[in-house]
């Protein structure tokens, strides 16, 4: 299912050159520029970045009201600072060094750092939309605003006051992401800078577009799984990897291949896909305590999830009418006795192995597909590991040689040789948080 759509995704990367600087043309004056070496690097360049820009946007809400500064500017960026595995800003780095690290090298850094504002901004609507109550292991947002009414014994409602100052704290991170991207774009050639804004415009609307799509099936009680990819590609493919990836490709300032760009994408489709279906395992067996969200909000709202439409269409091909009564649409929130139900068809249907198994595939043929960009052996070795890291797959053993990547496997027990990391290479993943912490919108 996954692996038939997504390599449709990828029909046209097929064609890219294997091998050479394909997405490396001509950088801006000729020349390459120093930067974050690592992934890891970009990451730590990018809290540095962010804690400037915060303290920068902090003072400017001061100067306009104090009230405003001290209850939403600063909530924002305490919200900004308190985590998140900062994913997406590892995937600019990828695109960057894919597309020879050419142009700014602080330019990646704030492209990363508008991305995790946009982030915040998807995050604190999220919650507010799902009604979750914690996010990184403290109160969401819009439950901080309703604690702040009621300790300030303010009048009305203190959720409808919450869920106002909520929308308005998300948009006050989203104006900050767009002011710092376009401060960005600005300052590169106009030709690179229309294609940097080009690939940011894209984004916020695939993001707004896939949480629409989320809400929406929730709301008519869908089960389809081709729906469910779609909101997966929408929420998590293009917004975490493939736009990050094309971001970072477009701030090297490089003639890029088209074909190279085309495989760029289809790489980041596929990773992106494996992400979201192992977010969609964490918010169903996950810790808590790991993921810093609650157990089984997703199936407490029935979120058309991909594992929720699988393990429902295999239910229903099985003759299961018990699956299916537990998994269909109906009653919701769902009750304690229905959410047991809800996990033991998912694992009776065999929906838990299929994903799982679809996850693997998923990682190697990203890899491969992040391998014919033309990229070098040292890049393809720290995609491969943030690929597997953020997939929840465990990296081998250091073999011999330079050549990193995943391969298929056909069985699960052979999830942890999937990695053959580059003998070079330093801490691949470094800076990266483990993925049991749930990030996604």
């Amino acid at each position: 299912m996954l692996r038939t759509s997504a390599t449709a995704a990828g029909r046209t990367a097929a064609a890219a050159p294997a091998n050479g600087a394909a997405l490396a043309g001509a950088t801006a004056g000729g020349t390459r520029t120093c930067g974050p070496r690592t992934a890891g690097e970009a990451i730590a360049a990018v809290e540095v970045a962010l804690a400037d820009h915060l303290d920068h946007r902090v003072r400017e809400a001061r100067a306009i009201d104090d009230v405003f500064a001290g209850e939403v500017a600063q909530r924002v960026a305490g919200f900004v600072r308190g985590g998140g595995r900062r994913l997406r800003t590892a995937f600019v780095w990828c695109g960057w060094q894919a597309a020879g690290g050419g142009g700014d090298p602080d330019g990646p850094v704030r492209i990363g750092a508008a991305i995790e504002l946009l982030q915040a901004c998807a995050l604190i609507h999220d919650d507010l939309m799902d009604g979750s109550p914690v996010r990184r292991g403290a109160p969401a947002v819009h439950r901080q605003f309703a604690e702040l009414h009621r300790t300030g014994r303010m009048n009305g409602s203190a959720d409808a006051y919450a869920a106002t100052a909520a929308v308005l704290a998300g948009d006050l991170a989203l104006a900050w992401a767009d002011d710092l991207l376009t401060e960005t774009a600005l300052a590169l050639p106009p030709h690179a800078g229309r294609q940097v804004h080009g690939e940011w415009r894209a984004m916020r609307g695939e993001m707004v577009a896939g949480q629409y799509r989320d809400v929406r099936a929730q709301a008519t009680g869908s089960s389809a799984v081709d729906e469910a990819l779609g909101i997966a590609t929408l929420k998590s493919a293009l917004y975490t990897v493939v736009r990050p990836l094309a971001l970072g490709a477009r701030m090297a300032c490089a003639e890029t291949d088209d074909r190279a760009l085309d495989a760029l994408r289809a790489a980041g489709r596929c990773a992106g896909l494996a992400f979201q279906v192992r977010d969609d395992l964490l918010g169903v067996y996950g810790d808590p305590a790991e993921t810093g969200k609650p157990a089984d909000d997703d199936l407490r709202a029935r979120k058309l999830t991909y594992l929720l439409a699988v393990a429902l269409k295999r239910a229903t091909e099985a003759r299961d009418a018990d699956a299916v009564d537990a998994l269909g649409p109906g009653r919701a929130p769902r009750s304690e006795p229905d959410i047991a139900r809800m996990r033991a068809a998912l694992e009776r249907t065999g929906a838990r192995a299929v994903v799982e198994d679809e996850i693997v595939d998923l990682c190697a043929r990203s890899v491969r597909h992040f391998a014919s960009t033309g990229a070098g052996p040292r890049v393809q070795a720290e995609f491969a590991a943030l690929v597997a890291t953020a997939a929840g797959l465990r990296p081998a053993p250091e073999r011999e040689g330079s050549a990193a990547g995943l391969r298929q496997a056909p069985e699960r027990e052979t999830v942890a040789e999937l990695l053959r990391p580059a003998a070079d290479t330093e801490s691949t993943a470094a800076g990266l948080r483990p993925p049991a912490e749930r990030e996604t919108p």
